[in-house]
């Protein structure tokens, strides 16, 4: 199965959608070997605290804790993003895994830049993949990243438009 390292960022994403059938946070930890740091999981459990759409989103991660890996990193001091990030990035470069799934559009380069031999995905092209290999309906997609779109403030990304239009031409 191939490991997939998630960032707190992309798993609010996916957890934002769990009413939907498909579920795309189910079928992440069902398609993925999923691994996160510790620091990932505490933060989801602050931004659980939360009565809003995010904390629902991070409760909803939590309650599948058990389908996921849990490791504790040393954090890089020299890493210029939150702790989170630094822990994911190195968690993924321990691993040597295949996916990094985050959502911090406005740190992507410097992300990616970080990865040792990892492919950087985000959710919309998380939603894509599971398109392509024919484990989610296009529409279905469509409608999933609506959702997250709305519950994130998406509207107006240009990464998440284009994804979008990839998505309608599927």
């Amino acid at each position: 199965m191939t490991v997939l390292v998630a960032d707190t960022s992309g798993l609010v994403s996916l957890g934002t959608a769990v009413d939907h059938a498909p579920n795309p946070l189910d079928l992440c930890l069902d398609v993925y070997d999923v691994h996160v740091p510790t620091i990932v999981v505490d933060e989801l459990r602050e931004i659980a605290s939360y009565g809003d759409a995010h904390g629902n989103a991070a409760t909803a991660v939590l309650d599948r804790e058990d389908t996921f890996s849990v490791t504790s990193v040393t954090l890089d001091a020299d890493f210029p993003l939150d702790d989170g990030e630094n822990a994911a990035v190195t968690l993924a470069n321990e691993l040597d895994a295949a996916l990094f799934l985050c959502d911090e559009f406005n740190s992507l380069g410097l992300i990616h830049a970080s990865l040792a031999d990892t492919r950087l995905v985000t959710t919309p092209t998380l939603l894509s993949v599971f398109v392509r290999t024919e484990q989610l309906p296009s529409m279905d997609a469509i409608e999933i990243l609506e959702a997250i779109s709305a519950a994130r403030s998406w509207k107006s990304n240009s990464y998440v438009q284009r994804a979008r239009a990839l998505l309608n031409d599927e």
